[in-house]
Protein backbone atom coordinates (compact mmCIF):
# COMPACT_ATOMS: atom_id res chain seq x y z
CA UNK A 1 0.00 0.00 0.00
CA UNK A 2 1.28 3.25 -1.29
CA UNK A 3 1.36 6.95 0.27
CA UNK A 4 0.10 9.03 -2.10
CA UNK A 5 0.40 13.35 -1.93
CA UNK A 6 -2.51 15.08 -3.35
CA UNK A 7 -3.88 18.84 -4.16
CA UNK A 8 -7.19 18.81 -5.20
CA UNK A 9 -10.43 21.55 -5.38
CA UNK A 10 -13.93 21.04 -3.26
CA UNK A 11 -17.21 21.70 -5.21
CA UNK A 12 -17.21 25.09 -4.22
CA UNK A 13 -13.89 25.51 -5.29
CA UNK A 14 -11.85 25.69 -1.99
CA UNK A 15 -8.00 24.18 -2.39
CA UNK A 16 -7.31 21.24 -0.24
CA UNK A 17 -4.38 19.09 0.32
CA UNK A 18 -3.72 16.35 2.25
CA UNK A 19 -1.88 12.38 1.76
CA UNK A 20 -4.05 9.49 0.76
CA UNK A 21 -3.12 5.84 1.08
CA UNK A 22 -3.84 3.62 -2.21
CA UNK A 23 -2.44 0.23 -4.23
CA UNK A 24 -1.40 2.93 -6.65
CA UNK A 25 -2.31 5.98 -8.63
CA UNK A 26 -5.56 5.41 -9.94
CA UNK A 27 -7.08 3.90 -7.21
CA UNK A 28 -6.12 7.11 -5.14
CA UNK A 29 -7.49 9.32 -7.68
CA UNK A 30 -10.96 7.41 -8.01
CA UNK A 31 -11.16 7.14 -3.90
CA UNK A 32 -10.50 11.42 -3.78
CA UNK A 33 -13.37 11.57 -6.98
CA UNK A 34 -15.39 9.36 -4.54
CA UNK A 35 -15.13 12.08 -1.66
CA UNK A 36 -16.41 14.99 -4.06
CA UNK A 37 -13.44 16.18 -4.82
CA UNK A 38 -11.05 17.45 -7.98
CA UNK A 39 -8.01 16.02 -8.09
CA UNK A 40 -5.40 18.63 -9.24
CA UNK A 41 -2.37 16.72 -8.92
CA UNK A 42 -1.18 13.20 -7.44
CA UNK A 43 1.90 12.29 -6.36
CA UNK A 44 3.99 9.36 -4.30
CA UNK A 45 4.79 10.22 -1.09
CA UNK A 46 8.18 10.15 0.37
CA UNK A 47 7.45 6.95 2.04
CA UNK A 48 6.95 5.25 -1.01
CA UNK A 49 9.81 7.03 -2.95
CA UNK A 50 11.87 4.97 -0.20
CA UNK A 51 10.68 1.85 -1.35
CA UNK A 52 12.09 2.15 -4.92
CA UNK A 53 9.09 3.09 -6.28
CA UNK A 54 10.57 5.03 -9.52
CA UNK A 55 8.55 8.07 -10.28
CA UNK A 56 6.21 8.48 -13.23
CA UNK A 57 7.14 9.72 -15.99
CA UNK A 58 5.31 12.60 -18.24
CA UNK A 59 4.15 11.41 -21.02
CA UNK A 60 5.36 12.75 -24.44
CA UNK A 61 4.03 12.56 -28.16
CA UNK A 62 6.92 11.85 -30.08
CA UNK A 63 5.02 13.55 -33.36
CA UNK A 64 1.67 15.47 -32.43
CA UNK A 65 -1.38 13.52 -33.34
CA UNK A 66 -3.59 14.77 -35.48
CA UNK A 67 -7.73 14.92 -34.86
CA UNK A 68 -9.96 16.47 -37.63
CA UNK A 69 -13.15 18.64 -37.85
CA UNK A 70 -15.20 16.47 -37.11
CA UNK A 71 -13.41 14.67 -34.25
CA UNK A 72 -12.88 17.67 -32.92
CA UNK A 73 -16.61 18.09 -32.99
CA UNK A 74 -18.10 14.67 -31.70
CA UNK A 75 -14.98 15.34 -28.37
CA UNK A 76 -16.41 18.60 -27.74
CA UNK A 77 -20.18 17.42 -28.12
CA UNK A 78 -19.56 14.44 -25.79
CA UNK A 79 -17.30 16.76 -22.96
CA UNK A 80 -20.29 18.80 -22.94
CA UNK A 81 -22.54 16.28 -22.59
CA UNK A 82 -20.87 14.47 -19.76
CA UNK A 83 -19.99 18.00 -17.81
CA UNK A 84 -23.71 19.03 -18.15
CA UNK A 85 -24.95 15.82 -16.58
CA UNK A 86 -22.67 16.53 -13.73
CA UNK A 87 -19.39 14.58 -14.18
CA UNK A 88 -16.24 15.98 -13.04
CA UNK A 89 -14.17 17.35 -16.02
CA UNK A 90 -10.91 14.61 -14.54
CA UNK A 91 -14.05 11.78 -14.75
CA UNK A 92 -15.30 13.01 -17.88
CA UNK A 93 -11.81 12.65 -19.56
CA UNK A 94 -10.99 9.55 -18.48
CA UNK A 95 -14.59 8.25 -19.47
CA UNK A 96 -13.41 9.59 -23.09
CA UNK A 97 -10.11 8.10 -23.20
CA UNK A 98 -11.49 4.68 -21.93
CA UNK A 99 -12.87 4.77 -25.58
CA UNK A 100 -10.39 3.47 -27.67
CA UNK A 101 -10.40 4.22 -31.10
CA UNK A 102 -7.27 3.11 -32.85
CA UNK A 103 -7.00 6.61 -33.86
CA UNK A 104 -4.53 9.87 -33.01
CA UNK A 105 -7.24 11.15 -31.33
CA UNK A 106 -6.80 9.12 -29.11
CA UNK A 107 -3.21 9.76 -27.75
CA UNK A 108 -4.24 13.85 -27.80
CA UNK A 109 -7.21 13.07 -24.99
CA UNK A 110 -4.60 10.39 -22.91
CA UNK A 111 -2.11 13.57 -22.73
CA UNK A 112 -5.34 16.04 -21.69
CA UNK A 113 -6.38 13.57 -19.03
CA UNK A 114 -3.21 13.42 -18.05
CA UNK A 115 -2.39 16.85 -17.74
CA UNK A 116 -5.81 17.90 -16.02
CA UNK A 117 -4.78 15.17 -13.26
CA UNK A 118 -1.74 17.17 -12.84
CA UNK A 119 -3.34 20.55 -11.60
CA UNK A 120 -3.44 21.99 -15.48
CA UNK A 121 -6.49 23.89 -16.58
CA UNK A 122 -8.62 22.39 -19.17
CA UNK A 123 -7.02 25.79 -21.69
CA UNK A 124 -3.39 25.44 -20.69
CA UNK A 125 -3.33 21.59 -21.78
CA UNK A 126 -5.29 22.29 -25.23
CA UNK A 127 -2.26 24.94 -26.36
CA UNK A 128 -0.20 21.60 -26.24
CA UNK A 129 -1.78 20.69 -29.25
CA UNK A 130 -1.76 23.99 -31.57
CA UNK A 131 -2.44 22.13 -34.68
CA UNK A 132 -5.59 20.38 -33.39
CA UNK A 133 -6.66 23.22 -31.28
CA UNK A 134 -7.14 26.56 -32.42
CA UNK A 135 -6.71 30.31 -30.25
CA UNK A 136 -10.48 30.18 -30.77
CA UNK A 137 -10.76 26.84 -29.47
CA UNK A 138 -8.50 27.59 -26.05
CA UNK A 139 -9.86 30.82 -25.55
CA UNK A 140 -13.49 30.28 -25.47
CA UNK A 141 -12.34 27.55 -22.84
CA UNK A 142 -10.64 29.86 -20.99
CA UNK A 143 -13.38 31.89 -20.70
CA UNK A 144 -15.76 29.20 -19.66
CA UNK A 145 -13.32 28.28 -16.82
CA UNK A 146 -13.58 31.97 -15.57
CA UNK A 147 -17.31 31.66 -15.86
CA UNK A 148 -17.68 28.81 -14.80
CA UNK A 149 -19.87 27.45 -17.56
CA UNK A 150 -17.38 24.99 -19.10
CA UNK A 151 -20.69 22.94 -20.55
CA UNK A 152 -22.52 25.73 -21.90
CA UNK A 153 -19.25 27.32 -23.64
CA UNK A 154 -18.07 23.92 -25.50
CA UNK A 155 -22.08 23.94 -26.48
CA UNK A 156 -20.93 27.04 -28.47
CA UNK A 157 -18.11 25.75 -29.86
CA UNK A 158 -20.52 22.68 -31.22
CA UNK A 159 -22.44 25.24 -32.59
CA UNK A 160 -19.60 27.45 -34.22
CA UNK A 161 -17.46 24.48 -35.32
CA UNK A 162 -20.89 22.75 -37.22
CA UNK A 163 -21.54 26.19 -39.12
CA UNK A 164 -17.92 26.23 -40.26
CA UNK A 165 -18.20 22.77 -41.70
CA UNK A 166 -21.70 23.22 -43.21
CA UNK A 167 -20.18 26.48 -44.99
CA UNK A 168 -17.00 23.92 -46.43
CA UNK A 169 -19.78 21.69 -47.41
CA UNK A 170 -21.87 24.11 -49.44
CA UNK A 171 -18.41 24.83 -51.05
CA UNK A 172 -17.21 21.85 -52.09
CA UNK A 173 -20.26 20.21 -52.96
CA UNK A 174 -20.92 23.59 -55.36
CA UNK A 175 -17.52 22.11 -56.95
CA UNK A 176 -18.48 18.60 -57.33
CA UNK A 177 -19.89 18.86 -60.73
CA UNK A 178 -18.00 21.53 -62.41
CA UNK A 179 -14.62 19.42 -61.38
CA UNK A 180 -16.79 16.09 -63.23
CA UNK A 181 -16.98 17.98 -66.09
CA UNK A 182 -13.46 19.42 -66.31
CA UNK A 183 -12.20 15.65 -65.88
CA UNK A 184 -14.21 14.56 -68.40
CA UNK A 185 -13.31 17.19 -70.81
CA UNK A 186 -9.68 16.71 -70.46
CA UNK A 187 -9.98 13.19 -70.21
CA UNK A 188 -11.82 12.79 -73.41
CA UNK A 189 -9.38 15.44 -75.28
CA UNK A 190 -6.11 13.34 -74.33
CA UNK A 191 -7.95 10.57 -75.96
CA UNK A 192 -8.96 12.07 -79.05
CA UNK A 193 -5.24 13.05 -79.25
CA UNK A 194 -2.87 10.62 -77.97
CA UNK A 195 -5.53 7.82 -79.99
CA UNK A 196 -7.83 9.32 -82.61
CA UNK A 197 -5.85 11.74 -84.20
CA UNK A 198 -2.54 9.51 -85.43
CA UNK A 199 -5.02 7.09 -87.07
CA UNK A 200 -6.26 9.73 -89.11
CA UNK A 201 -2.90 11.10 -89.50
CA UNK A 202 -2.07 7.96 -90.72
CA UNK A 203 -4.28 7.91 -93.76
CA UNK A 204 -3.69 11.87 -94.49
CA UNK A 205 0.08 11.17 -95.18
CA UNK A 206 -0.89 8.36 -97.67
CA UNK A 207 -3.21 10.30 -99.44
CA UNK A 208 0.06 12.99 -99.83
CA UNK A 209 -2.22 16.06 -100.23
CA UNK A 210 -2.11 19.48 -98.59
CA UNK A 211 -4.37 19.71 -95.11
CA UNK A 212 -5.97 22.77 -94.03
CA UNK A 213 -4.31 24.90 -90.88
CA UNK A 214 -6.78 23.97 -88.09
CA UNK A 215 -6.01 20.10 -89.30
CA UNK A 216 -2.25 20.61 -89.60
CA UNK A 217 -2.14 22.54 -85.81
CA UNK A 218 -4.45 19.19 -84.36
CA UNK A 219 -1.73 17.25 -86.41
CA UNK A 220 1.15 18.87 -84.69
CA UNK A 221 -0.29 19.40 -81.12
CA UNK A 222 -0.98 15.67 -81.21
CA UNK A 223 2.76 14.57 -82.55
CA UNK A 224 3.62 16.99 -79.30
CA UNK A 225 1.40 15.09 -77.06
CA UNK A 226 2.55 11.98 -77.73
CA UNK A 227 5.81 12.56 -77.63
CA UNK A 228 6.48 14.35 -74.54
CA UNK A 229 3.16 13.73 -72.80
CA UNK A 230 4.83 12.81 -69.52
CA UNK A 231 7.20 15.71 -69.94
CA UNK A 232 4.17 17.85 -70.16
CA UNK A 233 2.89 15.97 -67.04
CA UNK A 234 5.94 15.91 -64.81
CA UNK A 235 6.26 20.08 -65.83
CA UNK A 236 2.78 21.07 -64.61
CA UNK A 237 3.35 18.71 -61.59
CA UNK A 238 6.76 20.65 -60.78
CA UNK A 239 4.96 24.40 -61.50
CA UNK A 240 1.85 22.84 -59.36
CA UNK A 241 4.58 22.48 -56.43
CA UNK A 242 6.34 25.29 -56.84
CA UNK A 243 2.85 27.32 -56.74
CA UNK A 244 1.60 25.96 -54.23
CA UNK A 245 5.05 26.48 -52.09
CA UNK A 246 5.31 30.28 -53.30
CA UNK A 247 0.89 30.72 -52.51
CA UNK A 248 2.02 30.01 -48.42
CA UNK A 249 4.61 32.59 -48.28
CA UNK A 250 3.42 35.65 -47.15
CA UNK A 251 3.82 37.74 -50.03
CA UNK A 252 2.03 34.67 -52.42
CA UNK A 253 -0.90 34.49 -49.77
CA UNK A 254 -1.78 38.25 -49.41
CA UNK A 255 -1.62 37.89 -54.12
CA UNK A 256 -3.68 35.00 -54.29
CA UNK A 257 -5.93 35.97 -51.37
CA UNK A 258 -6.05 39.22 -53.15
CA UNK A 259 -6.99 37.85 -56.36
CA UNK A 260 -9.71 35.68 -55.01
CA UNK A 261 -11.37 38.31 -53.71
CA UNK A 262 -11.19 39.88 -57.67
CA UNK A 263 -11.89 37.18 -59.82
CA UNK A 264 -15.33 37.43 -61.47
CA UNK A 265 -18.08 34.65 -59.76
CA UNK A 266 -15.23 33.36 -57.53
CA UNK A 267 -15.15 36.77 -55.38
CA UNK A 268 -18.67 36.18 -54.11
CA UNK A 269 -18.28 33.22 -52.60
CA UNK A 270 -14.95 33.86 -50.88
CA UNK A 271 -16.08 36.97 -49.60
CA UNK A 272 -19.00 36.46 -48.38
CA UNK A 273 -17.83 33.23 -46.68
CA UNK A 274 -14.84 35.59 -45.20
CA UNK A 275 -17.13 37.86 -44.14
CA UNK A 276 -19.43 35.26 -42.44
CA UNK A 277 -16.34 33.55 -41.12
CA UNK A 278 -15.06 37.00 -39.07
CA UNK A 279 -18.65 38.11 -37.71
CA UNK A 280 -19.80 34.58 -36.16
CA UNK A 281 -16.04 34.00 -34.70
CA UNK A 282 -16.05 37.37 -33.37
CA UNK A 283 -19.35 37.62 -32.08
CA UNK A 284 -18.89 34.20 -30.58
CA UNK A 285 -15.54 35.46 -28.62
CA UNK A 286 -17.64 38.49 -27.19
CA UNK A 287 -20.40 36.38 -25.78
CA UNK A 288 -17.83 34.33 -24.03
CA UNK A 289 -16.31 37.11 -21.91
CA UNK A 290 -13.10 37.37 -24.19
CA UNK A 291 -12.00 41.09 -24.44
CA UNK A 292 -12.10 43.26 -27.72
CA UNK A 293 -8.31 43.00 -28.51
CA UNK A 294 -7.67 39.54 -28.02
CA UNK A 295 -10.70 38.38 -29.69
CA UNK A 296 -9.45 41.07 -32.67
CA UNK A 297 -6.38 38.50 -32.44
CA UNK A 298 -7.86 35.30 -32.74
CA UNK A 299 -10.19 36.38 -35.55
CA UNK A 300 -6.82 37.88 -37.05
CA UNK A 301 -4.91 34.13 -36.96
CA UNK A 302 -8.75 32.22 -38.28
CA UNK A 303 -10.39 34.44 -40.64
CA UNK A 304 -8.97 32.64 -43.31
CA UNK A 305 -7.97 35.40 -45.84
CA UNK A 306 -4.86 36.91 -45.57
CA UNK A 307 -5.75 40.22 -46.63
CA UNK A 308 -8.41 40.55 -44.18
CA UNK A 309 -6.14 39.31 -41.11
CA UNK A 310 -3.61 42.13 -42.46
CA UNK A 311 -6.53 44.55 -42.26
CA UNK A 312 -7.57 43.56 -38.90
CA UNK A 313 -4.38 43.55 -37.33
CA UNK A 314 -4.23 47.29 -38.71
CA UNK A 315 -7.60 47.69 -37.22
CA UNK A 316 -6.29 45.97 -33.73
CA UNK A 317 -3.41 48.28 -33.74
CA UNK A 318 -5.67 51.86 -33.49
CA UNK A 319 -8.09 49.81 -31.85
CA UNK A 320 -4.98 49.88 -28.65
CA UNK A 321 -4.88 53.73 -29.06
CA UNK A 322 -8.72 53.99 -28.01
CA UNK A 323 -10.78 54.20 -31.04
CA UNK A 324 -13.67 52.44 -32.62
CA UNK A 325 -13.40 48.99 -34.49
CA UNK A 326 -16.06 49.90 -36.94
CA UNK A 327 -13.75 53.41 -37.86
CA UNK A 328 -10.59 51.60 -38.54
CA UNK A 329 -12.46 48.81 -40.35
CA UNK A 330 -13.94 51.41 -42.40
CA UNK A 331 -11.35 53.57 -42.72
CA UNK A 332 -9.17 50.51 -44.71
CA UNK A 333 -11.54 49.97 -47.53
CA UNK A 334 -11.49 46.25 -47.48
CA UNK A 335 -14.39 45.64 -45.73
CA UNK A 336 -17.44 46.55 -47.33
CA UNK A 337 -19.82 49.30 -45.91
CA UNK A 338 -22.94 47.38 -45.21
CA UNK A 339 -20.24 45.44 -42.58
CA UNK A 340 -19.11 48.23 -41.08
CA UNK A 341 -21.77 50.32 -40.60
CA UNK A 342 -24.00 47.60 -39.25
CA UNK A 343 -20.68 47.10 -36.51
CA UNK A 344 -20.56 50.41 -35.89
CA UNK A 345 -24.67 50.68 -34.82
CA UNK A 346 -23.38 47.54 -32.09
CA UNK A 347 -20.77 49.77 -30.76
CA UNK A 348 -23.07 52.80 -30.57
CA UNK A 349 -26.06 49.95 -29.13
CA UNK A 350 -23.67 48.73 -27.09
CA UNK A 351 -24.70 45.23 -28.17
CA UNK A 352 -21.24 43.94 -29.92
CA UNK A 353 -22.03 40.46 -29.99
CA UNK A 354 -25.71 40.62 -31.17
CA UNK A 355 -24.38 43.42 -33.92
CA UNK A 356 -21.85 40.86 -35.44
CA UNK A 357 -24.49 37.76 -35.22
CA UNK A 358 -26.61 39.70 -37.64
CA UNK A 359 -23.87 40.41 -39.95
CA UNK A 360 -23.08 36.88 -39.37
CA UNK A 361 -26.86 35.45 -41.12
CA UNK A 362 -26.46 38.40 -43.57
CA UNK A 363 -23.25 36.82 -45.00
CA UNK A 364 -24.18 33.16 -44.87
CA UNK A 365 -27.64 34.04 -46.63
CA UNK A 366 -25.44 35.56 -49.09
CA UNK A 367 -23.36 33.01 -49.49
CA UNK A 368 -26.04 30.75 -49.90
CA UNK A 369 -27.20 32.79 -53.17
CA UNK A 370 -23.51 33.29 -54.15
CA UNK A 371 -22.61 29.46 -54.59
CA UNK A 372 -25.77 29.48 -56.43
CA UNK A 373 -24.94 32.07 -59.06
CA UNK A 374 -21.45 30.41 -58.97
CA UNK A 375 -22.78 27.03 -60.25
CA UNK A 376 -25.64 28.03 -62.52
CA UNK A 377 -22.97 30.26 -64.41
CA UNK A 378 -20.20 28.00 -64.30
CA UNK A 379 -22.24 24.68 -65.58
CA UNK A 380 -22.54 26.01 -68.89
CA UNK A 381 -19.34 27.92 -69.23
CA UNK A 382 -17.20 24.30 -68.55
CA UNK A 383 -19.66 23.09 -70.81
CA UNK A 384 -18.84 25.43 -74.00
CA UNK A 385 -15.39 25.18 -73.39
CA UNK A 386 -15.04 20.97 -73.67
CA UNK A 387 -17.48 21.72 -76.53
CA UNK A 388 -15.41 23.99 -78.04
CA UNK A 389 -12.25 21.40 -77.60
CA UNK A 390 -13.73 18.33 -78.62
CA UNK A 391 -15.41 20.29 -81.57
CA UNK A 392 -12.13 21.80 -82.64
CA UNK A 393 -11.11 17.78 -82.98
CA UNK A 394 -13.93 17.29 -84.54
CA UNK A 395 -14.23 20.07 -86.86
CA UNK A 396 -10.35 19.51 -88.26
CA UNK A 397 -10.69 16.35 -88.89
CA UNK A 398 -13.72 16.90 -91.20
CA UNK A 399 -12.17 19.86 -92.51
CA UNK A 400 -9.21 17.53 -93.75
CA UNK A 401 -12.05 14.88 -94.77
CA UNK A 402 -13.86 17.25 -96.85
CA UNK A 403 -10.97 18.82 -98.62
CA UNK A 404 -9.21 15.93 -99.72
CA UNK A 405 -12.48 14.48 -101.09
CA UNK A 406 -12.71 17.89 -103.16
CA UNK A 407 -9.05 16.91 -104.36
CA UNK A 408 -10.07 13.56 -105.38
CA UNK A 409 -12.95 15.24 -107.43
CA UNK A 410 -15.51 12.58 -105.14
Amino acid sequence: MGVFTYSARTRTGEKKTGEIEAPDRRVALAQLERQGLLPISVAEGAASKRKGAAPKRRFQLVRPAHMGLREILVFTTELSDLLASGMTLGNALNTLTSRKTGRGSDQILEQLRNEIIRGASLSEALRQFPRVFSGLYCSMIQAGEASGALDEVLRRLVEHYERIQELKEKVGMALVYPLIVILMGIATLVFSMVSVVPRFQTIFEQLGQALPLPTRILIGSSEFLSRYGLLLLAAIGVICVLARRAVKTEKGQLWWHGLLLKMPLVKGVVASGVYANFARTFSVLLKNGVTVLQALEIVERTVGNAVISRELHKARDRVTDGTSISGPLAAGKVLPPMLTDMLAIGEQTGDMPSALTHIARRYESELDRNVKIFTTALEPILIVGVAFAVGFVAISILMAVFSLTDGMGV
